[in-house]
């Protein structure tokens, strides 16, 4: 995947798409969606595997309840990657994420993911260049392993949300009741450091794209969820997924 510049793409839907159209659009797909993981999960051959990263404020929380949660509970889970425990740090920076890959017939949802290790980690200077350099080979390598041996097929999204955009939300977590349980003081000081994780982001794109990125416009919810809805949709249908039928005895 070559070079890609946030700088060059646009934070807000093309200008014209029309709101209520592409909502409308996307209630069908999420009806699609609901009978194409049934089928998946019956099958059970392939898995997927969801990876939404963002920065904070991006929507990600919202994207994963109003786009996955329309489907079967049984079939998908939701899998958020917070910082590492004492004994998760006693391990590789991938075993934590490996345990939770998706077995075959299952839709796993990872709300930030192994990205994390060289995103946060080089902006806060963590790790040298080398270092973030090896883990960006180690990723590749575990990517390619779910997909070639497992039939995990892996849909890596960026939530690509505005430095406006941005602190509009982070103070509505402030003033409005329904979000302060989101506040934390931290988000803000991590939203001057925008220039930095954009860079970050996009040595991602460039040495970690082996298995694509699709760079989502962020400010609009409505094009987000359409945008990521739609991807999954075309994803599961490409697969040529059929029933299994009823089982031979013995």
């Amino acid at each position: 995947m070559g070079r890609i510049r946030l700088d060059d793409i646009s934070t807000r839907a093309p200008k014209d798409l029309e709101k209520e159209t592409t909502k409308e659009k996307t209630k069908q797909i999420l009806s699609k969606l609901d009978e194409l993981q049934n089928l998946l999960y019956a099958e059970s051959k392939h898995a997927i595997l969801v990876i939404i990263q963002g920065l904070d404020a991006s929507g990600k929380d919202g994207v994963i309840r109003n786009v996955f949660t329309s489907m079967n509970p049984q079939g998908i889970t939701v899998k958020s990657f917070k910082t590492p425990t004492t004994q998760e740090l006693s391990h590789d920076f991938l075993w934590r994420v490996h345990e939770a890959a998706p077995a075959r017939g299952m839709i796993q949802v990872f709300n930030r993911s192994q990205y994390e290790d060289i995103l946060i980690t080089r902006v806060h200077k963590w790790i040298d260049n080398e270092t973030a350099k090896k883990r960006m080979n180690a990723i590749n390598d575990f990517e390619r392993l779910l997909h070639e041996h497992n039939n995990t097929q892996i849909l890596k999204f960026y939530l690509h949300v505005s430095p406006e955009e941005q602190q509009e939300r982070l103070q509505e977590r402030i003033h409005d009741p329904k979000k302060q349980w989101k506040y934390n003081e931290n988000d803000f000081a991590e939203a001057k450091l925008w220039d930095d994780y954009r860079k970050a982001y996009e040595d991602c794109f460039e040495y970690c794209g082996d298995i694509p990125w699709t760079i989502v416009p962020a400010d609009q919810n409505w094009y987000k969820e359409y945008v990521i809805a739609s991807t999954l949709l075309d994803t599961l249908q490409k697969l040529n997924m059929q029933y299994p039928g009823l089982k031979k005895e013995g």
